[in-house]
């Protein structure tokens, strides 16, 4: 595994876990405004101290895009079994789990959720669901789940991703795959940036049919190198012109060649650079008897603008995000005195 691996001290991980804990203590639920609030000066404060949290939780530094954060506490006692799907997590209780996963990610950079995925909670939880294993989901078990960008549709997607392992007893594995690792020729390259066939939503979203789909380019440059928005799986490549759709079959070969398989235990965190890194997972078989793989997953927004100019034309089928926190301050000012009020 190529993935940069960082594995965090006991004192930081136990600082997470208490503040994890000590917030779902006093706060209702992560849609509570005092909750976010508390959150996001927590992580500021952590941020700004140059502590060895911000230095775990930045982006990954290699072309893997991946990082795994390896140490923090999973207490299965209080997590309790995986549940049978995501509505079955009650979100009027916050547990210190979520608070801490939440917390983590306003150190990283600014939490997101959608408003039309797993209603609107800012911690998703990814977990088989009897009768959508053969989605193209999340919910999904026994079919594979294809590589793909993290809502790819959405000109508004996450930057980073980051997936809290609860649970993992059969070692299914996460897939990943850096678009800079495969090989791309100079023709396959000028192909794929041009706009020509759109990506749709998936099914965890009830979208706005009556928008008419926009095609978008597969490939295109970020300032520090090759970056990619792709989701095979939804998108109609067959009504792509024959050179098209061979060059995207390329990149779907090539991406496989260099793909590798992480398999996440508990305690473990992968933090997946969504511009550079195609994700999925291995198929399995579910138990659905509380013992199942079960990731929580934090979308993370940099709030630096649009990735292309062409993206601020996109309308996003009607799904807008609930950004309930504050840009991460770029300046390293401390969190003033008051931070902790209410939580320490």
């Amino acid at each position: 595994m190529t993935a940069e691996i960082r594995t965090l001290s006991r004192k930081a991980a136990e600082l997470i876990d208490e503040l994890g804990t000590m917030t779902a203590a006093v706060h209702d639920g992560l849609a509570d405004p005092t909750a976010q609030r508390v959150l996001e000066n927590l992580g500021a404060h952590l941020r700004a101290e140059g502590s060895e949290l911000g230095a775990a939780l930045a982006p990954p530094k290699n072309d893997s895009g991946v990082a795994v954060v390896r140490g923090l506490i999973v207490d299965h006692g209080i997590a309790g079994p995986t549940p049978c799907g995501w509505r079955a997590v009650d979100e009027r209780m916050l547990s210190p789990l979520d608070a801490s996963l939440a917390l983590l990610a306003a150190v990283a950079g600014r939490p997101f959720s959608w408003a039309g995925q797993q209603d609107g909670r800012l911690v998703n939880n990814i977990l088989p669901e009897p009768g959508k294993e053969q989605e193209q989901t999340g919910a999904s078990s026994t079919v594979l789940l294809a590589p793909h960008t993290e809502d790819a549709f959405h000109p508004d997607r996450a930057d980073l991703l980051m997936l809290l392992c609860v649970r993992n007893p059969q070692q299914v594995p996460t897939t990943v795959a850096s678009v800079r690792r495969a090989r791309i020729s100079e023709s396959d390259q000028r192909i794929l940036r041009n706009r020509v066939v759109p990506i749709l939503p998936d099914d965890s979203y009830d979208w706005d049919r009556s928008l008419a789909p926009l095609p978008v380019a597969t490939l295109w440059d970020r300032a520090d190198g090759l970056a990619m928005r792709y989701d095979p799986a939804y998108t109609p490549i067959h009504e792509a012109p024959a050179e098209h759709q061979a060059a995207y079959r390329r990149l779907g070969e090539a991406l496989a060649e260099v793909g590798e398989a992480v398999v996440l235990e508990p305690g473990d965190m992968a933090i997946i650079d969504n511009d550079v890194v195609v994700h999925g997972r291995a198929p399995f078989t579910p138990r659905y008897d509380g013992t199942d793989r079960w990731l929580k997953r934090v979308n993370v927004s940099f709030a630096r603008g649009r990735r292309t100019e062409h993206e601020a034309l996109e309308h996003g089928y009607g799904q807008s995000i609930k950004d309930d926190f504050a840009p991460p301050a770029r300046s390293g000012r401390k969190a003033p005195e008051h931070v902790l009020t209410g939580v320490l």
